[in-house]
């Protein structure tokens, strides 16, 4: 019933809008015409000024009040001013001309004023909707990325559009955030959307669905009841899109800024240990060697020495690696410049990794004995150890471990080759970062991590590269390739 009256009064208001304008223009040309009449005017200038108020009657009202308006301005030319005089002949002609001639100035300025019109309005539509897109633009600027953005823009949409209810949903988290009334079986209407990834119109609530994409990817789902236009609607989604995205990075900075800072930490406590440990260290060492040199020992002595200094020197070894990754990581190493014959490095490096290498027997094959290369020999031969100590780590029992240097265009290659459990896809890149240890591989040996991380960065300060190839038939195959003009600038 409500809505009922309120129709009907807004019928009786328009009716009664429509009956004054007709009114006041026919007010005016009856008392144009009279006037004519009375100060003895012919026919031509008081037609003339009948068209005019015709004229503006279509511009300011419309047609049909111009239409009545023109009916009266004919008769009263046919009645004050076409013989005989003060009587109304309908059958004249020249009133038939007049009326036409008025009906189509009518017809023809009240269709381009309604056109004028209606582009005005839409002009001024788009407009508005231009200056809340703007507003809307700025204000996600300034949101707060700490918080979840889905109630920030429900809010802020709502508010500057006016809308009835918006609904968005949030793929990174999965939440639907909704403002305005929605009934219980609308409120997952954005989350369908985004599931069904189609775009589509209720028009009997009025509601737009749309998926906020990037680019070829879905970020979430917006449903809006409102009176918005399909233009606006995109404009909104496109928006909304990027403010879910550029949230979804900022979170995703936060995280790797929170894991750089907590690996540096972690690095530094771990280089600090490791200069902490050098110094008792050395006394053990120093210690094991006079325990040996004293003599007298028994056998059961004599093999808790050999522990210790075995022990000692792969803790040694540890703490060297350590404090090498840290110096390479900061900059700060001063890399040699000797030249260094490839079969003479591949040499040294077996002959000291000869006792950590577990019944593995070793192959080497270096083709051109004349190999050489520019660079730091110390960094290099702990490079090529580490491939080689990771072999007989992670080789089955009794398998070979073969050595092969080469050189391949400008660059010599060097690769260590061993039969072993494969290393899975995802992992050989990963491998190389400092304390990562593959899933497959925790179980085979102990070790830190640390390892492949500085032969990267060792490899990398020369401008060579390091990377690994496995097959659960062919084996594992660490490669370094090293070019022949040596390492970075100094």
């Amino acid at each position: 019933m409500k809505i009922s009256n309120i129709l009907e009064v807004g019928n009786r208001r328009s009716r009664f809008k429509y009956i004054g304008e007709s009114l006041a223009g026919s007010w005016v040309v009856a008392l144009l015409g009279f006037s004519g009449y009375v100060l003895h005017f012919n026919s031509a200038p008081v037609g003339f000024l009948f068209l005019l108020i015709v004229v503006s009657e279509a511009i300011l009202c419309g047609f049909w009040q111009a239409t009545i308006v023109s009916i009266l301005a004919c008769a009263c030319l046919d009645y004050f001013f076409y013989s005989p005089y003060l009587t109304l002949n309908i059958l004249d002609s020249r009133d038939w001309v007049a009326l036409g001639s008025f009906e189509l100035s009518a017809l023809v300025v009240s269709r381009v004023s309604s056109r004028e019109q209606r582009s005005s309005r839409e002009a001024m539509l788009q407009r508005t909707a231009m200056e809340q897109l703007y507003e809307l633009s700025r204000s996600t600027l300034l949101i707060n990325l700490h918080q979840p953005p889905g109630p920030q823009l429900t809010q802020l949409i709502q508010r500057i559009f006016s809308v009835e209810a918006i609904s968005i949903f949030d793929a990174n988290s999965g939440t639907t955030d909704s403002s305005g009334n929605w009934t219980e079986s609308e409120k997952d209407r954005a989350k369908e959307c985004f599931v069904l990834n189609e775009d589509s119109e209720d028009l009997a609530t009025q509601t737009s669905m749309r998926v906020l994409r990037i680019g070829s990817s879905s970020v979430g789902a917006i449903a809006i009841r409102g009176n918005l236009s399909p233009l606006v609607t995109n404009a909104l989604a496109s928006l909304a899109a990027i403010t879910l995205d550029r949230c979804v990075s900022f979170e995703k900075e936060s995280r790797i800024e929170a894991a750089h800072q907590s690996e540096r930490l972690r690095a530094a406590v771990l280089d600090s240990l490791a200069h902490a440990v050098k110094t008792p260290l050395t006394a053990i060492q120093s210690a094991s060697s006079g325990l040996r040199e004293v003599g007298s020992l028994n056998e059961s002595q004599a093999r808790l020495v050999s522990l210790v200094e075995e022990e000692s020197t792969q803790l040694n070894l540890l703490c060297t690696r350590l404090l090498q990754t840290a110096k390479l990581e900061a900059e700060e190493v001063s890399l040699g410049k000797d030249e260094i014959a490839v079969a003479d490095l591949v040499t040294q490096v077996v002959e000291e990794q000869a006792g950590r290498m577990a019944g593995h027997p070793i192959e080497v094959d270096v083709p051109d004995s004349a190999l050489t290369i520019r660079g730091d020999s110390e960094l290099l031969s702990m490079a090529l150890g580490q491939f080689l100590d990771n072999a007989a780590k992670y080789s089955f029992a009794g398998e070979k471990v073969k050595v092969s240097a080469w050189e391949s265009h400008s660059e010599i290659m060097i690769s260590v080759h061993n039969v072993g459990p494969a290393i899975p896809m995802s992992d050989r890149e990963r491998i190389f970062q400092r304390f990562y240890r593959s899933e497959g591989s925790k179980s085979m040996a102990p070790g830190t991590g640390i390892g492949l991380s500085a032969v990267k960065m060792a490899v990398e300060a020369h401008r060579g590269h390091a990377w690994v190839i496995s097959d659960s038939t062919e084996g594992t195959t660490f490669f370094l390739s090293l070019p022949q003009q040596g390492g970075r600038s100094q």
